[in-house]
């Protein structure tokens, strides 16, 4: 989100750098960086507060390369500002700071993969280190990360499709779609088949499935309803949606692209509404959470 929106436009804020403890303190006292008692959450809240009243922050800096803290940085707002991390719904003064709150709920079989290779390759543990952390940190994530599921307007999943043991199968992408904010009707485009979007009304949410064998042209027919409802954010539009990397290959997902695009739909349509005098679609200022089960190694 932070590349579609331009890196120059928003300000990119992990609570993770609000650990009260480095990770030798952490071992020492044998808490997790999953607990509540872990990180400074009043902190959290008041600079969320501060940034969605257009106030700068001097935030802290935790380094996942060896579990330290480093200097503080000076962070002034920018038109966007992008939250991340664990305990970003924790408290309700937190919630009330967003426009937009989501929460990445991946198969658990998937989410300890991404952790394994992400961990290992990015920060020098071995799969058994990581999965035996995983397996310590569970009881702190069944008890305060994932009950935070309930305040997201918009849960993500991507299931994988076909053979588990792939490397790299192909996902469907899950969507909650919660009342809290208008989403757009897609309704129009529903069919039943298994290689398309299907939609199931469960009262005040609704559900919204993305084949991760959809036809191109019928997500890219999706795509332009989207964007013709934000015709006023055209210049976004060359930025492309969907486009992850695997080592040093670009690939591109059709179900990630139009997850991608319905939170861009409503952070672009919340910012709208505050420029000409309202309080978004919700209230607050332009700002996105992206709540993430454990899948922050700290």
């Amino acid at each position: 989100m932070v590349r579609v929106l331009g890196e120059e436009n928003v300000t990119h804020v992990c609570t993770d750098d609000y650990h009260r403890y480095d990770r030798k303190q952490r071992a020492e006292l044998g808490i997790t960086p999953l607990h509540p008692d872990c990180n400074y959450l009043d902190v959290i809240a008041q600079h969320l507060s501060h940034l969605r009243g257009g106030e700068s922050i001097l935030k802290p800096v935790y380094r996942h390369q060896d579990g330290t803290f480093g200097p503080p940085v000076y962070i002034q707002p920018e038109r966007f500002t992008v939250i991340e991390g664990l305990f970003g719904y924790y408290l309700p003064e937190m919630r009330d700071s967003y426009d937009v709150r989501v929460y990445l709920n991946p198969p658990e079989e998937l989410r300890r993969r991404w952790k394994v290779q992400r961990d290992c390759s990015r920060r020098g543990y071995t799969t058994d280190q990581v999965l035996a952390e995983l397996d310590r940190r569970e009881p702190d994530s069944e008890a305060f990360i994932r009950p935070q599921r309930r305040y997201a307007d918009m849960l993500v999943s991507f299931i994988p499709i076909g053979d588990e043991e792939d490397d790299q199968p192909v996902l469907d992408a899950e969507l909650v779609l919660r009342d809290g904010l208008p989403h757009p009707d897609l309704a129009p485009f529903v069919d039943d088949k298994q290689d398309g979007l299907t939609l199931e009304d469960r009262g005040d949410e609704r559900v919204l499935r993305i084949s991760g064998g959809i036809d191109p042209e019928h997500a890219a027919a999706v795509e332009e309803a989207i964007w013709s409802r934000l015709h006023f954010a055209t210049h976004l539009r060359a930025r492309r949606l969907g486009e992850y990397t695997i080592g040093t290959e670009l690939h591109r997902s059709d179900p990630l692209a139009l997850v991608q695009l319905l939170i861009l739909y409503h952070l672009i349509t919340a910012k709208a509404a505050i420029s000409v005098g309202g309080d978004g679609t919700r209230g607050g200022a332009a700002t996105v959470s992206e709540e993430k089960r454990e899948g922050v190694a700290s």
